[in-house]
């Protein structure tokens, strides 16, 4: 599959109308996987680049591994991204801007072309995934302070639902269920896995019509 194809793919799913593209089904969250979970009433706005990136062997997705060193999630796999700033334009501004903050990649070097569903987590976030797509070559310059690796992963192997295993552990007296995606040594789960869910199924129900 080329750049082309994905986007043709993608287009047959992701609407788009005079305010910009919207998500291609519904919202989704870690309460999917925890019926009974409390939904959060006000979740903070925040945005993410799911970006796709064309390589001689197939296409890969983008991820970071975030620095040991940070209060929360540390260590974690994640897109690039984080919350939506008050000068900021849309989601979009915000996805492309933390992508510069985070890897300096240049956000003219990201074709968007549209978003999956908005995740909503249980710590609070309401998160947009804005996908992108990248040609090579490129520049990345990692923000030591946020970011501890840069790596990619095949999109093959995420579109292959054998990969998506639903894992559990217990939380405050409580069993919590998440999608976990194990790829080499990188332990991929929890918001980052659902939205790589996601954006399997809406991929293989495109490539189905």
């Amino acid at each position: 599959m080329t750049l082309d194809d994905f986007r043709t793919a993608f287009s047959r799913v992701a609407e788009l109308t005079d305010e910009g593209f919207l998500p291609v089904a519904r919202c989704r969250g870690d309460h999917d996987l925890n019926p009974g979970m409390s939904v959060p009433e006000a979740p903070r706005a925040a945005a993410v680049l799911v970006p796709i990136v064309e390589r001689e062997g197939g296409l890969t997705i983008l991820l970071t591994r975030r620095s040991d060193a940070l209060p929360v999630h540390r260590g974690q796999i994640s897109f690039p991204g984080g919350r939506v700033e008050d000068d900021d334009v849309d989601d979009v501004e915000t996805a492309l801007r933390e992508t510069e903050e985070e890897i300096g990649l240049d956000r003219d070097q990201v074709e968007v072309i549209g978003r999956l569903d908005t995740y909503t987590t249980r710590t609070g976030f309401q998160v947009t995934p804005v996908v992108g797509l990248i040609r090579p070559p490129f520049d990345l310059v990692p923000d030591p302070v946020e970011v501890a690796e840069i790596f990619e992963v095949p999109l093959k192997f995420v579109l292959d639902p054998a990969n998506h295993e639903r894992q559990s552990r217990e939380w405050q007296e409580t069993t919590r269920h998440f999608w976990v995606l194990p790829y080499q040594h990188y332990y991929i789960w929890g918001a980052t896995a659902g939205m790589l869910v996601n954006l399997a199924d809406v991929m293989l129900g495109a490539l189905r019509r």
